[in-house]
């Protein structure tokens, strides 16, 4: 039987939300060069594949974080997935700001959280995990638990998942590179030709070169 990280790495390959170039990389947000590129948010514009994600990850809450009070989504990317687990869930949702907002009320956080809540923070991808964790550290500040994160994909970097340790966040990923790999192997979604250009990405993203 297919594991859920492997049926949701083939929903997304079907979808093409993931890119493996590793003859023409893509340049991320923080510079690094990557053969690699996943964007959930294409799910959103798939109604069976965002209803299969909302519930998935509602189920993943339910049987990790049952005492859960509400639910944060992490701007940009994990606010539609975040609300959309929110309403399943029945529960309150915010979502938390890179950074605070230069003008009215200037929130970092959107919408209302009691002190003493336990949240679970929703987000769609993890790479170094920097900014999911400022949205954690956003969470406590005000007064808050973070109970646990769950997110759609996860590169599986050392980086974050020290950074992750160190924050005690429990962290849960419907499906990760791994998955992706072997699917996409499988698939003749890339060749084995390409395996290890993108193995060498992975060990040092930081310092990756084409």
């Amino acid at each position: 039987m297919k594991t859920l990280e492997k049926i949701f790495a083939d929903k997304l390959l079907k979808i093409k939300a993931i890119k493996l170039q590793p003859d023409n990389p893509f340049t991320w947000a923080s510079g690094w060069k990557s053969p690699f590129y996943c964007d959930n948010r294409k799910t959103l514009s798939y109604p069976e594949l965002r209803s299969f994600v909302k519930l998935e990850i509602a189920r993943v809450i339910l049987e990790n974080f049952d005492e859960v009070d509400a639910i944060a989504g992490v701007a940009t990317g994990a606010i539609p997935q975040g609300a959309l687990v929110a309403d399943a869930l029945n529960k309150p949702f915010v979502y938390v700001r890179s950074k605070p907002k230069d003008h009215g009320l200037e929130n970092l956080i959107e919408g209302e959280l009691m002190p003493g809540m336990k949240v679970v923070v929703v987000e769609d991808l993890i790479s170094t995990g920097g900014s999911s964790l400022k949205a954690v550290e956003a969470i406590r500040n005000n007064g808050c638990e973070v109970i646990g994160m769950v997110a759609s994909f996860t590169y599986g970097f050392d980086v974050a998942q020290e950074a992750f340790k160190a924050a005690r966040v429990k962290l849960i990923t419907l499906t990760n590179y791994e998955a992706v790999l072997d699917v996409a192997l499988k698939t003749k979604y890339i060749t084995e030709a390409q395996v290890p250009v993108l193995d060498t990405w992975r060990k040092d993203p930081a310092n990756w070169k084409k």
